[in-house]
């Protein structure tokens, strides 16, 4: 699949497209468009108090939603909605109410309190004021996975139908360090936490608890999933997102569960040595599980802001690109500053696909395929903006060629190559290692596939759906310092600035290295731009299915 891809970027001309020969030469390679004024401009002011860090629902949301539509209209793009720049959002709020809660559990006839937020968390996906599981058998499910490519099914011979599932964080190849095993290390679709909850729900179980084994299986310390639990929680209604919701819906902590296996007579570190390996049959605990969840449900409603540059030829077809706008607003009750300014997360992302949108608004020539610009709302609520555009999306998705989605990218200097997250997913790949040749540099892999940060931005949606999605970051190979200096400025922004108020803009950050980015994805845009160009997943990839399935011609009325 590889080798067919380099071959068809010869055939279609790459090589045509604009390059940046060497950095010494990068102004003069990079579009116009593409700057540091205007990009630093566009990061200081979506990032200024002002815009009170962004949070849907507020005066911030509207300010950054006006900025960034006025934006669109000086360049000269068009509405990418039917007309209108913006797509409704809606959603279903979940307050608990009881956060006293407790998880009883029944084993071998004595009682198990597990305490809400110290031992477990708890939540309805089903947006009902009111949830009460009582006497659920337990089922210890081990990875909770249903994945044909690999042979393995933890719901053979079992029928959970009302009753609560316990299943292990990640993947089974993670846990036992096999590279053969799944994608070994690196996180696969199946051990994220929305597909074990929505599996569990297919099945028809009541409640699905999985087990926060570790920090590093689970890819975040338990304090997340803790502070996560407060505040309402948001999912799209029914109306838009039909499928099988679990009424009960939560994690233990390690320690939670290995008290509730002895308890049952069982040993948890056992039977999750014995989870890793194929053929793991599912085991009946002599358990029951009750819970009572009283929530307060509301409605909000928030905006994507959606933007366009008509194709030439094609322009039923289209190329996206993919930035959230919305973060965490502003704490009035912090001392200091008090707005989450989200200057990284997601203020770089925005402030590139700005840029991207001006260099194909003022293109000598026109783009053969559409281009649109999606900047969806509530990614900090879930994903919840490209959720709903792909079950509702502007333009089809067989007729959607490609995502490209950039979330949170590091502003430090430059580097050579580009990290691509999730590595190895689909010829998109291909197409942007075509383009960073030309600039000297070169595709690098994320450090960490085992925490699955190809599931946890905007792009999923569209590779949930079926449509060739690639997130790219920039590189942390960097000219002054390599691969140590640009980790441990990584490192130093997860630790001291990601989702606190200290990711602000600085205005002597060294901006080389983005906008490096920012055009190697703006020449990438430009080929996928070409009419006949369509990315396929690479063999084995879980979402070529749903893509090839899209893809078929449509049958011909019967007679």
């Amino acid at each position: 699949m590889r080798v067919r891809s380099f071959v068809l970027l010869a055939a279609l001309g790459l090589a045509m497209l604009p390059l940046q020969a060497a950095a010494g030469d990068a102004d003069m390679a990079r579009s116009p468009s593409i700057n540091a004024a205007d990009f630093a401009r566009f990061d200081q002011t979506l990032s200024s108090d002002a815009f009170g860090g962004r949070k849907p629902g507020t005066l911030g949301a509207q300010r950054t939603t006006d900025f960034l539509v006025a934006e669109f209209k000086r360049m000269g793009l068009r509405p990418g909605n039917h007309g209108s720049w913006y797509q409704t959002v809606p959603a279903d709020s979940t307050l608990l109410l009881n956060t006293d809660v407790t998880l009883d559990v029944t084993a071998r006839g004595e009682p198990l309190k597990l305490a809400y937020r110290t031992d477990m968390v708890a939540q309805t996906l089903q947006a009902k004021a009111e949830v009460a599981l009582k006497d659920s058998p337990v089922v210890f499910l081990g990875y909770g996975a249903d994945a044909p490519a690999w042979h393995w099914n933890d719901y053979r011979n079992v029928d959970v139908k009302g009753k609560t599932v316990i299943v292990l964080v990640n993947d089974p190849g993670f846990a036992s360090r096999d590279p053969k095993l799944f994608n070994g290390r690196a996180m696969t679709w199946y051990g994220r936490w929305p597909y074990k909850y929505a599996q569990a729900a297919l099945q028809g179980a009541a409640a699905c608890f999985i087990v926060h084994t570790s920090d590093a299986a689970a890819g975040y310390p338990w304090s997340v999933l803790q502070n996560g639990a407060v505040g309402p929680q948001l999912s799209l209604p029914a109306s838009v997102d039909p499928s099988p919701r679990l009424p009960v819906a939560g994690w233990l902590t390690r320690d939670a569960a290995t008290r509730l296996f002895a308890a049952a007579g069982l040993d948890f570190a056992e039977l999750e040595r014995a989870a890793a390996k194929p053929g793991f049959e599912p085991v009946p605990l002599r358990a029951t599980a009750s819970i009572a969840l009283h929530n307060q449900i509301g409605h909000i409603e928030s905006k994507n802001v959606v933007a366009m540059v008509e194709g030439s030829h094609k322009p039923d077809e289209v190329v996206v690109y993919t930035a959230h706008w919305d973060h965490l607003g502003s704490d009035p009750t912090r001392q200091g500053h008090q707005v989450y300014a989200g200057a990284i997360d997601n203020g770089t992302g925005l402030s590139m696909l700005l840029q991207i949108a001006g260099a194909f608004a003022h293109q000598a020539q026109p783009p053969e395929r559409s281009v649109l610009f999606f900047m969806p709302t509530l990614e900090e609520s879930g994903l919840l903006g490209s959720q709903y555009y792909a079950a509702k999306p502007v333009f089809p998705l067989n007729r959607t060629v490609a995502d490209i989605a950039v979330d949170a990218l590091p502003v430090i200097g430059p580097a050579r190559d580009m990290t691509v997250i999730g590595k190895g997913q689909s010829e998109l790949e291909d197409m942007l290692a075509g383009v960073l040749r030309k600039q000297g540099r070169v595709i690098s892999p994320e450090v960490t596939p085992e925490n699955g940060f190809y599931f946890r931005s905007d792009h999923f949606n569209f590779a949930r759906a079926g449509v060739p999605a690639m997130l790219a970051s920039s590189g942390l190979d960097l000219l002054d310092g390599g691969r140590a200096a640009g980790q441990k400025a990584a490192d130093d922004y997860t630790a001291h600035r990601y989702h606190t108020t200290n990711d602000v803009f600085d205005p002597h950050w060294n901006l080389e290295g983005i906008l490096q980015d920012t055009q190697a994805l703006y020449e990438l845009g430009q080929y996928l731009s070409h009419a006949g160009v369509w990315p396929q997943w690479y063999a084995g990839n879980p979402f070529k299915a749903a893509r090839d399935a899209m893809m078929k011609p449509a049958a011909p009325p019967s007679k």
